[in-house]
């Protein structure tokens, strides 16, 4: 259950409702997820959702990079369901099942494709570090030229407020689908998970 009220179309003021038939008119077609909460406050909903949907839809890089990245960082924060959304826009974009899985279970993944581990290991270091290494970001350049950097890091900031948003207010599945992520515990406590590095990088 919500620790928060999420507003039902119903009961909305002509602000909340003006957004609200945006987001549902939009590709994403329901309202699902951070935007439930941010709606309590409609002008921060309307620059979330355009946001969003920007950094889905509408960047340079190829879906595929910017599902994983994504995955990542649901990963990385244990969030429920932003993972239960894009491993489907993931397996659709074209992430092998056994990558999805190995993320899922943090597992080591094996990746037929350099642009997956770079984007993986870009994700990956960017969460857990703060940084990137060096040669990590030249390779990601040559994969995606400036922009696409300049996208793939705000795909992945973008992500953790979304995550810490669902977590922080506890936003309930969608469709009553179960939690598909394990929460690690330190000293009795809920943790952050960590990723192994990619196949042949440094952990």
């Amino acid at each position: 259950m919500s620790r928060i009220p999420l507003p039902s179309p119903d009961a909305m003021s002509a602000d909340q409702k003006r957004v609200y038939e945006q987001i549902v008119s939009g590709p994403r077609g329901r309202l699902v997820g951070p935007l439930r909460a941010a709606l309590h406050n409609p002008d921060l909903a309307e620059r979330w959702q355009a946001l969003g949907a920007l950094l889905r839809y509408g960047t340079s890089l190829p879906p595929r990079v910017s599902e994983l990245a994504i995955l990542v960082t649901a990963r990385r924060w244990n969030s429920q369901i932003e993972w239960h959304i894009h491993a489907q826009a993931a397996a659709a974009a074209g992430v092998p099942s056994v990558v999805i899985e190995a993320i899922r279970t943090r597992r080591e993944p094996v990746f037929e494709q350099a642009g997956d581990a770079i984007a993986y290991e870009f994700s990956r270091q960017l969460q857990e570090t703060g940084q990137v290494a060096q040669e990590l970001y030249g390779r990601a350049l040559a994969a995606w030229q400036v922009v696409g950097v300049v996208e793939l890091t705000a795909v992945v900031g973008y992500y953790t407020m979304v995550s810490m948003t669902l977590n922080a207010h506890e936003i309930p599945m969608p469709d009553n689908a179960p939690a598909p992520l394990d929460t690690p515990l330190r000293d009795g406590c809920a943790a952050l998970s960590r990723l192994p590095a990619a196949p042949g990088r440094e952990r």
